[in-house]
């Protein structure tokens, strides 16, 4: 049985707020236009949160013992502090820690996905009769070996070894709002643990699993006025599992769709395609929030949100930019990490 049959059978104006930051972090005006963020200081760094927006690191200190950041949803970095007695610490010295870029863009020294990733989409809600489910199981199929993706390979690790240019849809799951229909983080995170623990996915630390609502749901750290999706990791079934929010757009059609129309005939699913390669992007080359991104705190694609380069008319009218197995999509662009580092749709 092919592929694609398995997946069908297994499944049957941004002005609502006078300034929004999306999940790319980008502020916004009335108008819509984007608005740079202040500089920050010369002295502050922000961290990523995997939320599309910098903070200040979380400084703890080395007494509070090696706590798991992954068990909370979204992962604040933290700067470490060696033993200073008098139950004080001192930072420890990471000087060397930062390889600085020469492309607007800098390695702190963590880990990135290597290899093939694999993707698994977790169905959450109502997705009954909704095309989104043929729409983003085709994209997730073809993005792979696309010039499009191919732009993660330009990060490499402390190795000298980048991503490489291979992901597949590896598996999927419904979830009939076994945490009901408002979810905050640690809903998200037992949502994945559960289609892990019932046997209906496998746990891989080599994947990203996509929790992805239907438009009744919730997500309420700020879905549709702070971000419209987020990826993160946590210790799940004793491993270190990269997983990801990404809601349907439908709930807030002005907030996290750029047109009306997608040009699959699904405003909503065309939508969320865009924001699955942001996030999977993100999730690629700082899958711990600790290897790439920005002084700002933005990681890859972070720096390219709610820009889509060359487009062209669709059909039925929508606005696309790639062509992707037999469909049209409109996606994000993202950040190359190379001379002198810029946004594109592909690479080289």
């Amino acid at each position: 049985m092919g592929r694609r049959k398995k997946w069908a059978l297994l499944l049957g104006a941004v002005g609502w707020l006078v300034l929004a930051t999306s999940h790319a972090g980008v502020i916004r005006d009335q108008r819509g236009n984007a608005v740079e963020p202040p500089t920050p200081a010369a002295a502050t760094v922000l961290v990523p949160t995997g939320r599309g927006w910098g903070q200040r690191p979380v400084v703890r200190s080395a007494a509070a013992g090696n706590q798991d950041p992954g068990n909370s949803t979204t992962i604040s970095p933290f700067i470490s502090l060696a033993p200073g007695g008098k139950e004080r610490g001192k930072p420890l010295d990471t000087s060397g820690a930062v390889s600085k870029g020469a492309n607007g863009i800098d390695y702190h020294g963590g880990p990135l996905m290597l290899g093939e990733t694999n993707l698994y989409f977790i169905w959450y809600g109502n997705w009954g009769g909704n095309t989104a489910l043929n729409i983003l199981a085709d994209f997730a199929e073809s993005l792979g070996g696309s010039p499009y993706y191919n732009i993660n390979t330009t990060y490499r690790d402390g190795s000298n070894v980048n991503p490489s240019n291979s992901v597949s849809l590896a598996g999927a799951s419904v979830d009939n709002y076994s945490r009901g229909s408002a979810l905050d983080d640690a809903d998200l995170k037992m949502i994945v643990s559960r289609a892990i623990g019932s046997g209906a996915l496998p746990a891989e630390t080599n994947a990203v699993y996509f929790v992805l609502t239907s438009a009744d749901v919730n997500e309420t750290s700020g879905f549709c006025t702070r971000h419209c999706g987020w990826h993160a990791r946590g210790t799940i079934d004793g491993k270190n599992l990269k997983y990801a929010f990404v809601g349907n757009p439908d709930r807030c059609p002005g907030a996290c769709a750029t047109q009306t129309i997608g040009p699959n005939g699904n405003a909503g699913a065309d939508a969320m395609a865009s924001t699955i390669a942001h996030e999977l992007a993100k999730t690629v080359t700082d899958p711990e929030l600790s290897a790439w991104y920005d002084r700002r705190g933005r990681e890859n694609a972070d720096k390219c949100a709610w820009t889509f380069g060359s487009t062209y008319t669709t059909a039925n009218g929508a606005r696309a930019n790639m062509r992707l197995g037999s469909r049209d999509y409109l996606i994000q662009q993202n950040w190359v990490n190379a001379k002198g580092g810029y946004c594109a749709l592909s690479y080289p």
